[in-house]
């Protein structure tokens, strides 16, 4: 695996929720750019599935292939110049059609594992999923971990941000939940002090949510953790499409255009 990702414990001192948050840059701003040679690559044929919203699922109404993975497909191929096509397919099945080349890239929220690492080669990441903490409103500013000592802290059971807190939030008293929204509304019903866990869940809670709670503290990226992230995977040894994509992706991203999907499908920044 190819892996640009060097958030290996960033923090990222932007408080709150803000609505109009550029995405933070996962590649190495300084490496050379590598302009790949499109013409090996005339077509990509994406393949994702259609149970993973927002990323890639079908509009109830239409039947049509939605999410920001697919916003994301369409863009590359047209920021690269080449035709693009994606095709859905269950999720016990696209990554074995991936490794019998029935699609040129994989673009579904695949782990980047050490076991997949040896069928596939990954893209830079495109999105990193940090954990968060969440208050009421009142406790956001000036929010510090420290000071939840004695405190109670919502988590979902088993998880690795529970963990977390465990490790890194010294005399926090946890109370876990069997999922995050449970603990959120504990959150908002006043029974517990704070929540942590996927900000990406609770950017959506919250944005039902806004009068009662609020992101508070930077965003925490832990890859051993909270997992690397998001990339677009190929067939091992897949060269020219795997740089294709990572091309698109830096091109994207220096444009806005990649700021521009994320902030028409997450309004609530979870950055």
């Amino acid at each position: 695996m190819r892996l640009l990702a060097l958030l290996t414990f960033l923090t990222f001192c932007w408080p709150g929720a803000a609505h109009a948050q550029a995405l933070p840059y996962h590649a190495d701003p300084s490496a050379r750019e590598i302009v790949p040679n499109l013409a090996l690559v005339p077509a990509i044929r994406f393949l994702t599935t259609a149970d993973f919203p927002p990323f890639n699922y079908r509009d109830e109404e239409t039947g049509e292939l939605i999410g920001f993975n697919i916003d994301l497909a369409r863009a590359l191929c047209d920021e690269l110049g080449v035709a693009c096509t994606v095709q859905a397919w269950p999720w016990e099945q696209a990554a074995r059609a991936l490794a019998d080349r029935q699609g040129d890239a994989l673009i579904a929220g695949l782990a980047l594992t050490p076991e997949n690492g040896e069928l596939f080669d990954f893209s830079s990441l495109y999105l990193a999923l940090p954990g968060r903490f969440v208050t009421r409103l009142a406790a956001a500013p000036g929010f510090a971990p420290a000071a939840l000592a004695g405190k109670t802290v919502a988590v979902r059971r088993g998880s690795t941000h529970a963990e977390f807190v465990r490790r890194y939030v010294a005399g926090a008293v946890l109370r876990e939940f069997d999922g995050e929204f449970e603990g959120l509304d504990a959150l908002a019903q006043g029974t517990v002090d704070a929540w942590f866990g996927d900000g990406l869940r609770a950017s959506f809670w919250l944005n039902e949510h806004v009068t009662c709670c609020d992101f508070a503290g930077p965003p925490y990226f832990r890859p051993d953790l909270f997992g690397e992230g998001l990339a677009v995977a190929v067939p091992a040894g897949n060269d020219a499409v795997r740089q294709a994509i990572d091309y698109g992706l830096a091109r994207l991203q220096r444009a806005g255009k990649l700021d521009e999907l994320y902030l028409r499908w997450f309004p609530v920044s979870f950055y």
